[in-house]
């Protein structure tokens, strides 16, 4: 679901919102508590909701799903200035000549925009995340985080699965109402598909992990996910996480170091994988993270129902 500030799905600096390659990342704010129902924007009875799945703003904000290849584009540029210049990351041969952070799974993906119109329309661009349906994966050859994770249990799951990746912010720009646009457009796009479970993989900086042990370990021993939602690192690429005892960690304190983004996702009842997974490139170890979607389903609901009442209030 990565803000990331380092990683392919991942977390870093304290100043950049980015998830990365595959998933979610956070480092501003906790995106999650966006999805309260008083932070959602206003949607009137004549809400564009019923033409087109995510559409609305805020001020000069708008957010929307990408239509056009220059849409893409745009996204693939910010990301690419994120990841690669901004935090870092290795690009691979090529990329850094076309100076766009893409994949083949950019073709199958929606991709959320978040548009500044106060900025020249070459930078309108200032915030994003890409969206993978199981309906659409199903077609395209799977999802981007099967190359790290053995998602079998989330596959057998009976309902519909978005995976979440590549979010980023754009830090010359105010991030939290970005960051509450990109994630109220997320509520209404798993309203709209009727999707049970969200995933993707979250990153922590770095790629030592015994320099992580805490939070790896505080990630496995409070917060692993059920056997039938447990994701589990490929046998190449897994590394384990509980590396120190659970009687050796201070919760609090270990929850209160997390990355934002993780904290949120966690607030919102969600858990880890099995293993976390080493990504040079990015500099970062990743965690699969499950959420479920009742209470972005719930809140979303509840707000969009009043606001097709015309009762919304603040």
């Amino acid at each position: 679901m990565p803000c990331r500030a380092t990683g392919n799905g991942g977390l870093a600096a304290n100043d950049v919102f980015a998830s990365g390659a595959s998933g979610f990342v956070g480092v501003i704010a906790a995106a999650p508590a966006a999805l309260a129902a008083d932070s959602l924007p206003a949607i009137g009875p004549a809400t564009a909701l019923s033409r087109r799945v995510v559409d609305f703003g805020s001020g000069s904000l708008q957010v929307r799903l990408a239509e056009t290849d220059a849409d893409i584009a745009a996204a693939q540029a910010l990301r690419y200035r994120i990841f690669y210049e901004r935090m870092e990351a290795h690009p691979p041969p090529g990329m850094a000549q076309r100076r766009r952070d893409a994949d083949r799974f950019d073709a199958a993906c929606d991709h959320l925009l978040v548009l500044d119109h106060d900025r020249p329309a070459q930078e309108e661009v200032v915030g994003t995340y890409r969206l993978l349906r199981r309906a659409v994966a199903s077609r395209f050859g799977g999802f981007y985080s099967e190359s790290e994770y053995d998602l079998a249990p989330l596959l057998a799951h009976p309902g519909e699965i978005l995976e979440l990746g590549r979010s980023c912010v754009d830090p010359a720009c105010r991030p939290r109402p970005v960051l509450q646009l990109l994630w109220s457009a997320i509520a209404a796009y798993v309203f709209h598909h009727n999707i049970a479970l969200m995933f993707g993989c979250a990153s922590l900086p770095g790629t030592d992990p015994e320099a992580l042990a805490v939070p790896l370990s505080y990630l496995h021993h409070h917060h692993l996910a059920p056997p039938g939602l447990r994701p589990r690192a490929l046998a190449a690429r897994y590394v384990g996480m509980g590396r120190r005892s659970a009687a050796a960690i201070d919760p609090a304190r270990a929850f209160a170091a997390l990355p934002p983004l993780i904290k949120g996702y966690l607030r919102l009842g969600g858990f880890v994988g099995d293993g976390a997974v080493i990504d040079r490139e990015f500099n970062t170890i990743d965690v699969c993270i499950v959420v479920g979607t009742e209470l972005v389903t719930e809140r979303y609901s509840r707000h969009y129902v009043r606001q097709s009442r015309g009762v919304w209030t603040v």
